[in-house]
């Protein structure tokens, strides 16, 4: 019995060593797993670049769309708390109520709105079918406009239709024309492989007929925003660069010319040049501007509590409203604003480079620019950079049209924001926005190339391969020396006596083929991998 008990606890293992070896196997697994948690780690590091939430939030699919709402809510909320606080005595001075302009801005607000809406849900063909036909209405509208009775004179200016006490200036309308249909036209010249003189021929002289019917008003300041528009597609565009120099020496030539050819124009270049020539008169608003920027200080005097707009700056609501800013808000609000324009570059910039569609990448790069320049203009000529020509400041400014229009331009890049590739299959795919869903929006519709983009695309994959006539060779093999090639080609000698007893029917007889010519099944395996790496060139090309 002893025996047996003996054996029994024999055969048992011990506690310590099997701990022991358990802690060793666990040591050798952790160890293991800890090596391959850090090389994945190594791996993942190497591939993908740690990203700040910042980052991962701008590569959203809809942080374009989120984005341009948000800088255009900020930007025309501020507009209109601003015309209320620069018109107030105006107002009241002109029509003994000090809310006549904000109430009027307010209007031309909500119509904006409206227009922003309809533009964010048409369709972009439709928006390229209806291109020429609204530029050619315009092109009328400036030609009545010009008729006396009809068109109504403010500012030196016969350039606006009066209904019912709303003024309408239809210049804002043929720029905003303008910019769709020349990206229209351009993106399909280009998609026809057009050359120079085709893609010209029909902008150059619509421009040229626009810039004339505008100039007769006369109209130097959207004269001036026309001439962006038309550069910014010419440039955007891909025309050559000696062309688009020639152009923009042409056109600052021209603008030269006219700005000392009337009186009026000639005296703001001399009130711009030498302030305190005449400072009561052509120098007088300029000058104020300035006083009103230097009140300001660095936090301003605040909201509402302005002295400049009591009558001692001209157009305070409208042309220098910046200058308003300057003195209630200060430096920082100033700032704030010039950031927030910023922003909106950025972001219109962002939406052109992400867009498939070259009608949407040229025309948002383009309105981009315009409003952009436009803005740059204003507070050029309100801090003395710059003479004065009577841009408003978009969104901000007291202007009706220019409101209304500016809200509509931004409801076709906000619409091109919804188009870009990666926004396309997220709200396609049933992605969850509550921005599209609070205004109700369809699900975009995706880029299609036409046939002859993709016919073009394929010649170029096609001529980005060698000339002459395709061979299929085998897969390369790595370098060895030149006498181990030389021995490998050598015929191993083999006893026929081996080779028969180790060789099978099957394999004999693909030997056989091979050594003549590999026979009709070797050719047909090969040419079928040949085909098979033809296609996958021609879908991953």
């Amino acid at each position: 019995m002893n025996n047996l008990l003996t054996a029994a606890r024999a055969r048992l293992p011990r506690p310590g060593k099997a701990a022991a070896e358990n802690a060793g196997s666990d040591n050798a697994g952790s160890d293991k797993a800890g090596a391959d948690n850090a090389d994945a780690k190594k791996s993942a590091t190497a591939t993908a670049p740690p990203r700040t939430r910042f980052g991962v939030w701008l590569g959203r699919p809809m942080t374009s769309f989120h984005l341009i709402i948000a800088v255009a809510s900020i930007l025309v909320t501020l507009g209109l708390i601003m015309v209320l606080s620069a018109s107030g005595v105006y107002s009241y001075d002109s029509g003994g109520s000090p809310w006549t302009v904000f109430l009027k801005q307010v209007v031309w607000t909500l119509v904006g709105l409206v227009a922003f809406y309809v533009a964010l849900r048409m369709p972009i063909r439709i928006m390229r079918k209806l291109a020429f036909p609204a530029f050619a209405l315009t092109l009328v509208l400036l030609v009545l406009v010009l008729v006396p009775g009809i068109g109504k004179v403010a500012n030196g200016s016969r350039g606006w239709f009066v209904f019912g006490g709303f003024s309408m200036q239809p210049s804002e309308l043929a720029k905003m024309a303008f910019a769709i249909w020349g990206a229209h036209l351009l993106a399909a010249r280009r998609m026809e492989q057009a050359t120079l003189r085709q893609m010209l021929v029909p902008l150059l002289p619509a421009a040229a007929l626009a810039l004339t019917l505008i100039f007769m008003q006369p109209d130097l300041g959207q004269s001036v925003s026309l001439s962006i528009i038309l550069l910014g597609l010419l440039w955007y565009a891909g025309l050559p660069l000696k062309l688009f120099v020639s152009t923009v020496s042409g056109a600052v030539v021209a603008a030269g010319i006219l700005a000392v050819s009337a009186g009026y124009r000639s005296a703001r270049v001399q009130s711009w040049l030498n302030p305190m020539a005449d400072a009561q008169g052509s120098g007088y608003q300029a000058r104020q501007a300035r006083y009103a920027l230097a009140n300001g200080g660095l936090f301003g005097d605040g909201l509402g509590q302005g002295t400049a707009k009591y009558n001692y700056l001209p157009n305070a609501h409208n042309d220098f409203i910046f200058a308003i800013i300057g003195e209630e808000l200060g430096y920082i609000g100033a700032a704030g604003v010039l950031c927030l324009f910023g922003l909106f570059a950025y972001t219109g910039m962002r939406i052109a480079r992400r867009s498939a569609d070259p009608f949407l990448r040229l025309l948002t790069a383009t309105v981009t620019l315009w409003v952009i320049g436009q803005a740059f203009i204003n507070v050029g000529y309100v801090v003395g950079l710059l003479p004065v020509t009577g841009l408003q400041l978009p969104l901000i400014s007291a202007g009706g049209t220019s409101t209304a229009t500016t809200m509509l331009i931004l409801g076709v890049i906000t619409n091109a924001a919804r188009h870009e590739p990666e926004a396309v299959a997220a709200l396609r795919a049933g992605r969850d926005d509550r921005v599209n869903r609070l205004l109700r929006l369809p699900p975009p519709v995706p880029y299609v190339p036409s046939r002859l983009e993709v016919a073009r695309d394929r010649l170029r994959t096609k001529e980005g391969k060698p000339p002459g006539k395709a061979v299929k060779k085998a897969p390369p093999k790595s370098p060895v020396k030149a006498g181990q090639k030389a021995r490998a080609k050598q015929p191993r000698k083999v006893p026929a006596a081996d080779a028969r007893r180790s060789a099978q029917p099957g394999e004999r007889t693909a030997r056989r083929a091979g050594h003549h010519g590999e026979g009709r099944n070797g050719r047909q395996g090969r040419g079928q991998q040949g085909r098979a790496r033809s296609l996958e060139g021609q879908r991953y090309g």
